[in-house]
């Protein structure tokens, strides 16, 4: 089974916030893939599902982000699965926005909800999908990522979400060097993107 993290902050504030774009990324496969994320457990939205004929678990922390790792451990912990079967989608300022980036493993660099993930599960040798948020040092970093998105965002923050959720899938079908290969695409320079 492979278990997909979304991570973001629960409630009304938050929802459409630049740190909300795990959540969102896993509202997308849900839709996409029928499935209800309505159960609470594990400090955390699930649901179960299938995605490409293999069992999945789509898991919203209500932690708050800077504790997500507590509501993945209890899930790693109930399920007993490998760490590689695990997927986190987070936000990343230090990417642009509208791109994303698939890696295999690694370090939490400057997300905190990643840091505590990577803390409490003592292992960071899991797969994880960055949404570029971008943030041209506009002031307060807290401020910036829980801020509302901007009109100029939406789009680019709409369409590299469907790309992130079409990736987590393909890692789930295919295998994360499968999906890397297919997806960590680099923007053309010479076209102008």
């Amino acid at each position: 089974m492979y278990i997909i993290v979304g991570l973001g902050n629960p409630g009304k504030k938050y929802e459409n916030t630049r740190h909300n774009m795990g959540f969102i990324a896993i509202d997308l496969l849900a839709e996409k893939f029928g499935i209800k994320v309505d159960k609470i457990k594990f400090k955390s939205l699930i649901g179960e599902g299938r995605i490409g004929g293999k069992k999945v678990l789509l898991v919203k922390p209500q932690t708050f982000m800077n504790l997500s790792g507590e509501a993945v451990m209890e899930v790693m912990n109930f399920y007993k699965e490998d760490v590689e079967n695990l997927i986190v989608i987070y936000d990343d300022f230090d990417i642009p926005t509208g791109t994303f980036r698939i890696r295999k493993k690694g370090s939490s660099g400057t997300h905190n909800g990643m840091r505590n993930i990577i803390y409490l599960l003592k292992n960071d040798n899991f797969p994880r999908i960055r949404v570029g948020i971008g943030t041209d040092n506009k002031g307060d970093i807290i401020d910036f990522v829980i801020g509302g998105i901007t009109k100029s965002e939406k789009k680019p923050l709409e369409e590299a979400l469907i790309k992130t959720a079409d990736a987590a899938a393909c890692i789930v079908e295919k295998g994360v060097d499968k999906a890397m290969n297919e997806y960590n695409v680099r923007p053309n320079k010479q076209m102008g993107v």
